[in-house]
Parts: C-alpha cells; structure tokens; sequence
C-alpha cells in the first residue's frame, strides 16, 4: 500500500508542509487502554496537497492493500 503512494512520503512530521505516512505499533505507546487491534496502525500527517490529489493517493493505496490481501 504505501509503496502505492504518491503524494505521501515515509516518515514523520517535524512540521512541514508536505503529506507523510508512517507504520507504528500503538501498542508500545498505549498507557491509557491497551490496543487490541491485530497489526500495525498507519499515521498520517496531511500536508498542503491538493485534497483531490490526497483521496485519489489514498484510494489507489487502499485498493492495492486490497488487492494484497485476498
């Protein structure tokens, strides 16, 4: 899925303006409820992109990811 993306780059925010995306693990940060999610989570920091542009990226990801997973 996010090999996918186009206007998402890998990494985190440090406050600029561009679109990222980052795999985490949230229960390693959890102290109030523990996370009983199977998997990672993915973060996402959105940027100044077109917001078209962003679900259009965002869409073509998740049909990879789809895809990937039957």
């Amino acid at each position: 899925m996010l090999n996918a993306l186009k206007h998402f780059g890998m990494g985190d925010s440090w406050g600029g303006y561009e679109s990222l995306v980052v795999p985490f693990d949230p229960s390693k940060y959890r102290t109030a409820t523990k996370w009983d999610a199977a998997g990672p989570a993915l973060r996402f920091h959105i940027g100044l992109e077109d917001v078209d542009d962003l679900k259009e990226d965002l869409n073509r990801g998740f049909a990879v990811f789809n895809a990937s997973s039957r």
